[in-house]
């Protein structure tokens, strides 16, 4: 049980980190500044292999509405998605990518609407930013400075995920490491310096606690390791780059009530000091999060 005891002694053994700023920086228009508010991020799935069934589009008319819904309701930024990350979903090559997400990303740039492309292609990022993507979800570890120089081009941001392999889909078992924020602290460091050396200036870090890592599908030790990473998210702003989360589901803790699972995770992520929520439930979370403000 989590306890505020443990809470304290946290912020305690780590005060220094509690005073960290991160950068801000403007995106299409808009400031994203973690250090006055955060940002939240909504999802759009092209792959019918998604998991969460609500953010699956199954044709880039519905997408579209899809996206016009998720800004009206809050997100900043619309991250869209053609391949699941699952580790059985359905592989889906580059011009099939490009084929789902080029239509999407066209229609919902074109409209004003902050575009994430989740990728680890670069032939899908060039062609996602060249149609109007501004953001790059990387959930990948290979061929990264050609990408950030193309993002770079753009004037566009990155979101780094920490990912233990060559890319989402490739992944074996969870190396801890014994601390896990001293971990991501290290990968952190080399990747943000490498895409800041090609040319990228505006940068979130992602721990990337939705992954399929086959060691963490054991509920209890996956949902103990991400609160444990979302609560020491604040020591991870020491780097200087604002933090974007995944928000989990925990569907064997809320089985028919899994949609309130995103929100509830939204709680320890803020305490930690989230900059930016990803999210399948944005009127929800944002819900969440402004109540949390009105604690002061």
């Amino acid at each position: 049980m989590l306890r505020l005891e443990e809470l304290a002694a946290l912020a305690t053994s780590h005060g220094d980190a509690l005073k960290a700023r991160v950068s801000a920086f403007e995106l299409c228009g808009r400031m994203f500044d973690g250090n006055a508010r955060p940002s939240l991020m909504g999802v759009i799935n092209l792959s019918a292999d998604s998991w969460y069934r609500e953010s699956v589009s199954l044709s880039a008319e519905a997408a579209i509405r899809k996206g016009h819904v998720l800004a009206a309701q809050g997100a900043a930024i619309l991250d869209i998605g053609a391949e699941s990350s699952l580790a059985h979903a359905e592989r889906v090559d580059e011009a099939a990518q490009n084929s789902r997400l080029l239509p999407v990303v066209k229609a919902l740039a074109g409209a004003g609407h902050i575009v994430s492309v989740e990728t680890y292609h670069p032939t899908v990022t060039r062609a996602c930013f060249e149609a109007g993507a501004r953001v790059l979800n990387l959930t990948g570890t290979q061929r990264t400075p050609e990408m950030f120089r193309m993002v770079a081009e753009h004037e566009g941001a990155v979101i780094l995920c920490h990912v233990q392999g060559a890319n989402v889909r490739e992944v074996a078992d969870f190396d801890f490491g014994g601390d896990a924020t001293g971990m991501l602290y290290e990968y952190f460091a080399r990747q943000t310096e490498v895409a800041v050396a090609n040319g990228v200036k505006k940068i979130w870090i992602d721990p990337g606690l939705g992954f399929y890592y086959r060691n963490l599908q054991d509920s209890s030790v996956r949902i103990r390791h991400q609160m444990g990473v979302f609560l020491n998210t604040f020591r991870l702003r020491t780097l200087g780059f604002p933090t974007c989360h995944a928000l989990p589901h925990a569907f064997e803790c809320f089985e028919d009530e899994v949609r309130c699972a995103e929100p509830f995770f939204a709680v320890l992520a803020a305490l930690g000091r989230t900059d930016l929520f990803r999210t399948h439930e944005v009127p929800r979370t944002r819900a969440v999060l402004e109540a949390l403000a009105l604690w002061r």
